[in-house]
């Protein structure tokens, strides 16, 4: 019998089958398969290994010596083969979305919905002012406020982003805003940490904190919102953050700072079903909020 590296290893699950079930028959009624296939995949594992396993008789299937010894390998390996399978189906059904500070809120109430259009999904949903590197897998999925140039990366519009002035009505009773609201001088303001620079809200907040006081900077939208809140100052904040809290005037009726919001994954991802979930859910909630998200009154 030829022995050499012609082995498939897909041939021990039939002998397996062969073995735990006595005959070709019951594993062919077990594996889906016909009791030749059950043969033929036997004889040529027995080919590979240059070696007989079973022996074939009326009353069925008779492990030899070396079939004896095999059997509880190829059980082993059959057990790898699933936990590696589990292990893969697990990864699968996790996806990773990574969202800028504050837009939990805009998706968490809605991941009931998520959980029923794909059932197992795990959805791990982090938020926070660090754009996480896509390109190094720290996430699947990205929302940016800021145009992806990366040719690694797929970047889909999403929708508009409107941000406007807002202050605590406790604030305000004490200090109500200047003539023009966009004219800061002489107010107590929440401001952006240097590391935002960049972004489109500090571009345009910054040079109106001149003749104001920063009573505060934060890289995280929501210890912005918090601030604001308990009436620290004045605060330029996305509208769908800042327009449905009582405690907070919206001081400018008409949105002051604008941009495009993206989803973006690596170019190079295969879109699992669980990930062509995720981005269907994540352009549903934005298209069914764009009004909010874009600052309408």
């Amino acid at each position: 019998m030829a022995s050499g590296s012609d082995l498939d290893w897909n041939d021990l699950r039939y002998f397996l089958s062969a073995a735990q079930h006595g005959s070709l028959a019951a594993a062919a009624r077990a594996m889906g398969a016909t009791h030749t296939t059950i043969g033929r995949r036997l004889s040529a594992l027995e080919r590979a290994l240059g070696a007989p396993l079973v022996v074939r008789g009326p009353e069925g299937l008779r492990l030899t010596l070396i079939g004896e010894k095999l059997l509880p390998l190829a059980a082993e390996l059959a057990e790898g083969v699933e936990r590696a399978r589990a292990v893969v189906a697990a990864e699968k059904a996790r996806v990773r979305l990574a969202v800028p500070s504050g837009f939990s809120r805009l998706f968490a109430p809605e991941l009931g919905r998520l959980a029923r259009s794909m059932p197992g999904l795990a959805l791990e949903l982090s938020s926070g002012a660090r754009p996480v590197d896509l390109a190094r897998g720290e996430a699947e999925l990205a929302v940016r406020g800021v145009a992806v140039t990366d040719a690694d990366l797929v970047a889909r519009k999403l929708c508009r982003l409107g941000w406007s002035v807002y202050a605590a009505r406790s604030y305000l009773a004490k200090r109500p805003p200047n003539d023009d609201p966009t004219d800061f001088s002489g107010h107590a303001i929440v401001g952006f940490d240097r590391s935002l620079a960049r972004g489109h809200a500090a571009q345009w907040l910054e040079p109106r904190c001149r003749g104001a006081q920063v009573v505060m900077r934060s890289r995280e939208m929501i210890d912005l919102l918090a601030a604001a809140q308990s009436g620290a100052g004045l605060a330029l904040l996305p509208c769908f953050l800042a327009d449905g809290d009582p405690s907070l005037v919206r001081l400018t009726a008409q949105v002051v700072v604008s941009h495009d919001l993206w989803l973006a994954y690596r170019r190079e991802l295969r879109l699992s079903k669980e990930l062509r979930a995720v981005i269907r859910f994540v352009v549903e909630v934005v298209a069914e909020s764009a009004s909010q998200l874009a600052g309408a009154d």
